[in-house]
């Protein structure tokens, strides 16, 4: 049993995600956000690098790529081509879900 209590009691605690946006310009510098200040910053480079790349090697194949959406478990991310830059959209599943199903 010390084995399991060590193993889990190691495990690093989950990263709350939190809804939000920011654009970026052709270079993938952020230019504005609105994620809370505790959204890792690195987490946010990472995903504008993703696509940022994926918008470019869209173009080079010259393939009409306007929009690209991802869904994760817990977080959907939207992002649109703006003239070589991007804005990214970041939402909570329990936020992109309708609260009841309609009749």
């Amino acid at each position: 049993m010390g084995f399991l209590t060590s193993w889990f009691r190691s495990a690093k605690p989950l990263l709350q995600l939190h809804s939000g946006s920011f654009s970026m310009d052709r270079t993938g510098r952020i230019l504005a956000n609105t994620l809370p200040s505790s959204f890792p910053k690195n987490l946010v480079q990472t995903i504008g690098k993703c696509v940022s790349v994926t918008f470019a090697e869209a173009h080079t194949a010259q393939l009409p790529l306007d929009e690209l959406i991802v869904h994760y478990p817990g977080l959907k991310i939207t992002a649109r081509e703006m003239r070589g830059g991007a804005i990214v959209f970041l939402s909570t599943a329990n936020s992109t879900e309708p609260t009841h199903k309609p009749s």
